[in-house]
């Protein structure tokens, strides 16, 4: 029977800070989030390459830095599981990173990526995710973008170049920070995929609440990209519908909907983590920091035991028979326990 591997990043053990409030918990050490990890039953670890070390070391300093999260990881029995490169917050990242009018701010993106790609090759790790978060624009006018798309091949393909070995996972968001992203769904960037230098080495990782802002449902993202063989990661959380992103525990807000992507990963026989990026409530209390992550994982856990025991005889006898309605009525009383 196969066994999950389970991932987080640090930044889902936060202070609860929010938009429209300053911190409400502590700030917890790093070093205290990694001990985290397998009380709670993780085995790896999601990183962001300044989660690691600070964006402005020189390469010495990078790989000292990098040495010691590497023995710390050890000292848990974690490992990582990819390095994303933050480029959405440093003042060169203003217009976006690979998109940016200004060539200087496009190779500062690049060369910040080809950074985290170091990293990465330090940890032991192959993964490195773009989230593409500024990529896009404010008014439509400011870049043009079919140079824009363009432009995202060509960073993809410097990081293809720079390491022989990585793999590019795609994280698409539809809009937030911007008003309006470039390559907004996985249906985008997938067509993306094959026009770049090396398609075997470029998937995606999808997460729940960006299909959801989308109006997409998360299950039907995954399965296009299975069918593809380019799932390599998720994402899993949940979320009150076409809003803010909200990093809701696992199936907090729709339980079917949270069954249906528990099933498509089932039957494929998804190889990838399963990585989680929840936010605690900002009322949650010190002592409850990390509740929201134990709570996902167990209810992934639960609906697994659930995919597991889904009468598939049953199943394909309504769709023969196209009695959905009655299909319907099988799968909502199974999740309510009746069986």
């Amino acid at each position: 029977m196969k066994k999950y591997r389970f991932t987080f990043g640090p930044w889902n053990i936060s202070t609860g800070a929010d938009p429209f409030g300053p911190p409400v918990r502590r700030e917890v050490e790093f070093a205290q989030k990694i001990r985290e990890y397998k009380k709670l039953g993780f085995d790896g670890v999601q990183f962001h390459d300044d989660d690691v070390v600070p964006a402005d070391l020189d390469p010495q300093a990078t790989m000292t830095g990098v040495a010691q999260v590497k023995k710390m990881l050890e000292g848990e029995g974690l490992f990582c599981e990819f390095i994303a490169p933050r480029l959405w917050e440093h003042p060169n990242t203003i217009d976006g990173g690979y998109t940016a009018n200004s060539a200087a701010d496009r190779r500062y993106a690049i060369d910040r990526s080809k950074r985290a790609v170091d990293i990465a090759n330090a940890l032991g790790c192959r993964d490195i995710v773009l989230w593409l978060a500024r990529e896009g624009t404010y008014i439509r006018e400011a870049k043009d973008p079919i140079t824009a798309v363009g432009r995202i091949v060509d960073a993809v393909n410097a990081l293809l170049e720079h390491d022989k070995k990585i793999r590019i996972l795609g994280e698409m968001k539809p809009n937030e920070p911007m008003d309006q992203a470039y390559l907004p769904t996985v249906g985008h960037f997938m067509g993306l995929v094959y026009r770049t230098a090396d398609p075997a080495r470029v998937g995606v990782l999808i997460e729940s609440a960006h299909s959801i802002l989308a109006g997409l449902d998360p299950s039907d993202d995954m399965a296009y990209a299975l069918w593809h063989g380019k799932l390599w990661s998720v994402h899993l959380n949940d979320q009150n519908g076409l809003k803010y992103d909200q990093d809701k525990t696992f199936g907090s807000v729709d339980l079917r909907r949270a069954f249906n992507t528990v099933w498509v990963l089932e039957r494929s026989g998804y190889e990838g983590c399963i990585g989680l990026d929840v936010k605690a409530m900002r009322t949650t209390k010190l002592e409850d920091h990390t509740r929201h992550l134990a709570n996902s994982k167990r209810v992934f856990e639960r609906l697994v035991e659930l995919a597991r025991s889904v009468e598939a005889g049953k199943i394909e006898a309504f769709r023969a028979a196209r009695d959905y309605e009655g299909l319907e009525l099988y799968i909502i009383e199974f999740l309510l326990g009746k069986k």
